[in-house]
């Protein structure tokens, strides 16, 4: 019901025949540019903070560019730096074939923050420069990194300056580093073959392995990723997490190579189907050299595949296939717990769901409802209006102004009758809910309201790309402490921080996951129903209930997207329990300062 950012991204295309090929065949120069912003719009979805785009262009002569990148802020920034683009391509001569933004390899970047740090600097991609055009490295990616703090000490350690404290720059500065070591190795083995010159550059541009690379880089980083990245002398690469967090989906066929975060970007930019595309697995990366060879190798060791399952609620378009059929799922098997919250009265009940994102989970619930009870009576009772220009008001009328996002057709409910099932794809913050949902489905006088989550319960923060890092944002988890407090068991709010506050400056390895003991004492049904106290606006009198996945129904309607942490608790990584340690902190010091 109110949105989450979450993870960024990537979109990337390896041209395999000459450009003159696609000037042939596909009448326009600009094939490859074009692919690259119908990916990226088909995945505009994932990052409307920002967005960027690089390619490298093969075989130019020196005192010519060959590496170009374009990067702008807003919701309409592929508009801007597609338009640059071409802008630019226009008004150059294109006699010598060096038009900007003609090439072989394009890789494109969507940007939703996850650090809080905003501004045009840190939009990808990141590009390092060097005169020789196989030291050149340029990074986006759908990432965040954990151990910083202990990669920035190895950088600075080893003598290193970074000049930017963020994970991507620090991220290109090591790999940067490894790219340089790459270029050296192949240095020596020209010098040993009696090269000069030019004929040293050559070698060292054709035996250039970015599998060195990553494998000297990668393994140091903790955290979920799909890297991407080009270089000046034309290696293309993208490289997956060891535990699958962030998805990322590829394609090759005799005139192209394309990467994308999801699927169906896929199959509507190249006309493909499901099975042409191909998933990368977890710790392995996709590499084409500047012949245009792939291989895919293994950079680290898989570990357990935990892939996000937020990709499968809410975050991945809906057109996917299997996401489709795995949001059906998560819907239908709600059934009997939403039976038992209406006593078994679907004669006087009625089934609809938030939109927009909610939508296919309400067609499984009702197909579930329909198996039991042909007659189930299905509307669409809430709608989403234009985002209101609350900007325009002072202070004290924005959030009157900001209730009335949502609206509801009036009339389809019998007054004082008839219960309301509502399905959303998830209740993390419970704000929309007390400020403007509940509300106006009141408006209708249902005997009772039954607000339902497709997803579990959030309780812990995420620390792998998703906008999720504060625990005083879950509602659950301010239920669970509303819930000691009435119950006399503050003590343990205290005794939880004195742990957490123990393991400070432990290894990653060895930090435990305390906070689960705010939990502990209550089970789903309680939290939920301290949920309803809480998040009920004043005046309502409707009663209320919520019902919530478990974590075993989101396994069994997604077996393949284990990855639950924001759920469980149980991290994929130890820069994961880090991350929570430190947020339970933050948040008892905040409120009850530190004693």
């Amino acid at each position: 019901m109110e949105p989450i950012k979450h993870e960024c991204g990537v979109a990337m295309i390896r041209l395999l025949k000459p450009l003159e090929y696609y000037v042939e065949k596909y009448g326009t120069d600009r094939y490859a540019l074009n692919k690259l912003y119908l990916m990226m719009e088909k995945q505009h979805n994932r990052g409307q903070e920002g967005a960027g785009m690089a390619c490298v262009r093969l075989g130019e002569q020196p005192g010519h560019e060959y590496m170009y990148r374009e990067k702008a802020e807003g919701k309409d920034a592929i508009t801007k730096i597609f338009a640059e683009a071409n802008r630019q391509i226009s008004e150059s001569s294109t006699e010598d074939g060096n038009a900007p933004f003609i090439g072989e390899l394009m890789m494109g970047h969507l940007r939703y923050s996850t650090t809080g740090k905003s501004g045009l600097k840190y939009v990808h991609p990141f590009l390092r420069r060097n005169n020789w055009k196989a030291k050149n490295l340029c990074l986006c990616g759908n990432f965040n990194m954990t151990n910083m703090e202990e990669v920035f000490a190895k950088l600075t350690k080893s003598g290193q300056h970074p000049r930017i404290y963020s994970d991507t720059y620090i991220l290109l500065e090591a790999m940067g580093h490894r790219l340089d070591r790459e270029c050296e190795r192949n240095f020596e083995e020209a010098k040993k073959l009696g090269l000069e010159d030019q004929n040293i550059t050559e070698y060292i541009e054709s035996h250039m392995d970015m599998g060195n690379v990553l494998r000297t880089t990668m393994p140091h980083f903790d955290g979920g990723y799909v890297m991407c990245g080009l270089t000046g002398s034309g290696e293309f690469f993208s490289m997956r997490d060891p535990n699958g967090i962030r998805p990322a989906f590829y394609y090759q066929d005799d005139e192209i190579i394309a990467l994308a975060s999801e699927r169906p970007v896929l199959q509507t930019t190249f006309d493909l189907e499901c099975e042409q595309v191909t998933e990368l697995e977890p710790g392995q990366a996709l590499i084409v050299n500047r012949e245009g060879k792939m291989r895919l190798e293994q950079i680290v060791p898989a570990g357990k595949r935990l892939a996000c399952s937020f990709e499968r609620i809410y975050f991945s378009r809906g057109n996917d296939r299997d996401i489709h059929i795995e949001r059906k799922k998560l819907g239908y098997q709600l059934r009997e717990n939403i039976l038992k919250s209406i006593d078994n009265d679907i004669e006087h009940t009625v089934f609809t769901y938030i939109p927009n994102t909610a939508e296919v989970a309400y067609y499984g619930m009702v197909e579930g409802m329909r198996e039991l009870y042909p007659a189930v009576r299905s509307e669409k009772v809430v709608s989403k209006d234009i985002k209101m220009r609350t900007f325009i008001t002072e202070d004290s009328s924005r959030n009157d102004l900001a209730a009335h996002v949502y609206d509801i057709t009036y009339g389809v409910l019998n007054p004082g009758v008839d219960s309301l099932v509502v399905i959303d794809d998830s209740i993390v913050r419970g704000t929309t809910l007390k400020e403007s949902i509940i509300r106006i489905l009141d408006r209708l006088h249902p005997k009772k309201i039954v607000l339902v989550s497709s997803s579990p319960q959030v309780r812990y923060p995420d620390c792998y790309g998703i906008d999720m890092s504060h625990m005083n944002e879950f509602i659950a988890f301010r239920a669970a402490i509303e819930l000691l407090k009435d119950n006399g068991q503050s003590s343990v709010i205290d005794e939880v921080y004195q742990k957490c506050k123990s393991q400070e400056g432990l290894p990653s390895t060895q930090i435990k996951n305390y906070v689960k003991e705010i939990y502990a004492p209550f089970t789903d049904g309680q939290i939920s129903g301290k949920m309803v106290q809480m998040l009920r606006p004043s005046g309502v009198k409707t009663p209320i209930e919520i019902v919530y996945q478990t974590i075993d129904g989101l396994h069994k309607a997604c077996p393949d997207h284990l990855g639950d942490w924001y759920f469980s608790g149980d991290y994929p990584t130890p820069g994961g329990y880090r991350i929570l340690n430190s947020a339970f902190i933050d948040y008892y010091e905040k409120v009850y300062g530190t004693k």
